[in-house]
């Protein structure tokens, strides 16, 4: 009866940071590339780098680059949870043999 408390924090944690990490990720590159737009050599690469990325996202939400975030966070948070739970039946099924 503890197992299933346990499994729902794992879950949970696995699926929080599994959401995070993407936003974080592309939260920090888009920052950068914003940064180098400053700098008058790199300006036209940052430029062209930050409208690539922008339309990248843009093709997962739909025309919004915010949407095209969050699906890509869902989703990873989707695979980070499914994986989670491979690994607790695993482990489950290792300690029981």
């Amino acid at each position: 009866m503890m197992t299933l408390p346990m499994l729902l924090r794992s879950l949970l944690l696995a699926s929080m940071l599994s959401f995070a990490v993407p936003l974080l990720v592309l939260g920090v590159l888009i920052f950068c590339l914003s940064l180098f737009t400053w700098l008058p050599v790199s300006e036209a690469v940052a430029q062209i780098g930050l409208e690539q990325l922008l339309k990248f996202l843009a093709v997962f939400g739909q025309g919004d680059a915010f949407q095209g975030v969050i699906i890509i966070g869902s989703t990873c948070s989707l695979v980070g949870t499914l994986f989670d739970s491979y690994a607790y039946y695993q482990r489950q099924s290792l300690k029981d043999s």
